[in-house]
């Protein structure tokens, strides 16, 4: 592995070696934007069921993978690219 930060995990290591190998242009930026939006929503999902009454879970401040959205969402994405 390379000289990184020895608190990063392997996963995240070839993450990062992986983006790291991407060749400059549209594609790279597209893809580190996407990323960072699947990081973004991962961390704070909103949730879609949200209404001005409330929401289908007992609180608002439920994570949403108690609920299962996020990650059924991911998990959607992922199965449904090409590898």
């Amino acid at each position: 592995m390379s000289m990184l930060d020895p608190t990063i995990d392997p996963v995240e290591g070839r993450l990062i070696t992986g983006l790291r190998g991407l060749p400059e242009g549209e594609v790279r930026d597209a893809l580190l934007a996407l990323v960072e939006d699947l990081a973004a929503f991962a961390q704070a999902p909103r949730c879609t069921e949200a209404q001005a009454d409330g929401v289908p879970c007992s609180s608002a401040g439920t994570q949403c993978d108690r609920c299962r959205k996020a990650a059924f969402v991911l998990r959607r994405m992922r199965t449904e690219v090409p590898h």
